[in-house]
Parts: structure tokens; sequence; C-alpha cells
């Protein structure tokens, strides 16, 4: 028996799904804190330190190629592969908006990035890897995607870092963003 989450061997309970309490408790803040929608997809995949994504296995992943993807579980069970897991988005109207570099050591939120997440009204956002950055995720219009300065717009032939730090007072549900392309014109 092995831990659900790194993959450790179990020493005692073999009821039990996790080697610790560090191991179960990060596994139940990350699966309340990311949307079940998307939990519920089996576009998960790991990623390396220079950010490359790879499968559970541990070898690349394609953000095209749904063969080296996995389900959220597996991805997340996979904690010894690469440093965190990832969201591939296929062009189904899932988009997420990264804002880089909008958060300030104090931990405020630049009033530009303040200004579009405002703008793009009630769905889930997290905080970067990096912790000065913002990913919005939602459902939305985009025809392709783009960057514009500090801003990243996708909604498919990518994969996202997906980190299940909240921000606060949001929703851990997926909006609706509309035309998203809107936020960089």
């Amino acid at each position: 028996m092995h831990c659900e989450l790194c993959g450790d061997p179990m020493r005692f309970d073999p009821r039990a799904r996790f080697c610790s309490t560090l191991c179960r408790v990060w596994s139940h803040r990350l699966e309340s804190s990311i949307p079940g929608e998307l939990r519920a997809l089996p576009r998960w995949v790991r990623w390396s330190e220079s950010k490359v994504p790879l499968t559970v296995a541990g070898v690349p992943a394609s953000s095209v190629n749904p063969e080296t993807w996995s389900d959220y579980r597996s991805a997340v069970a996979a904690a010894r592969v690469g440093v965190g897991i990832g969201f591939v988005l296929n062009g189904d109207g899932i988009v997420c908006i990264d804002l880089d570099d909008c958060i300030a050591d104090s931990g405020r939120v630049a009033k530009w990035a303040r200004a579009i997440v405002d703008e793009l009204g009630p769905t889930w956002v997290e905080l970067s890897p990096s912790g000065r950055g913002l990913h919005i995720w939602g459902r939305g219009f985009l025809e392709r995607g783009r960057r514009v300065g500090s801003v990243e717009i996708y909604g498919s032939g990518r994969y996202m870092t997906v980190t299940g730090r909240r921000m606060r007072g949001v929703p851990i549900a997926l909006g609706d963003l509309g035309d998203v392309a809107r936020i960089l014109a």
C-alpha cells in the first residue's frame, strides 16, 4: 500500500490513504481549493522546475497529445515527479489568464491586475507558483492565445501550472468570462 499523494509506502494502517499528516492535509487542501470541474477532466500533467510539462511517469508531456495527460488524482499522486501539477487547455472553452508580476512583496495586488480581476467578475483566481502572479480561470471565448506585456491569455495548445493557492474571497468555480480577448484591447 502506498500514499495517494507522494507514493511512499504505508507503514501502519492498511486502511489509511496517506503516509503522513502533511500528505493528508496537502491532498485535502488541493481538493478543496481547485474547482471540481477541472479536477473531473483527464487533462492533468506534472511540471519540472523549468516549467516543462511532464507525464506522471516523468517523461516530457505534450500540451496537444492527450495520451500524455492523466486524471487529477494520478497527477497529484505522482508528487515525486517534477515540482507541481498543471492543467492542459484544449480549446473546450476553459481559459486561463496569467497576470505576471502583479503582487508586491507586501502582498498587495497591483491596480492594473485588480482592475482585470474585477472586470471579469466572480471566477476562480489562484496565485502562480512564484507567488507574484495570478491565474484567472473561467469559461470564455478566445480565438487564439496571446501575450501583451505582463498579461497572457490561453485557451488551447498550452498547459498552465496549478497551485491551488486560491485568492481570498473568490469562488472555487469557473465563472463565465465571455470574450476574454477584450482584456488586451
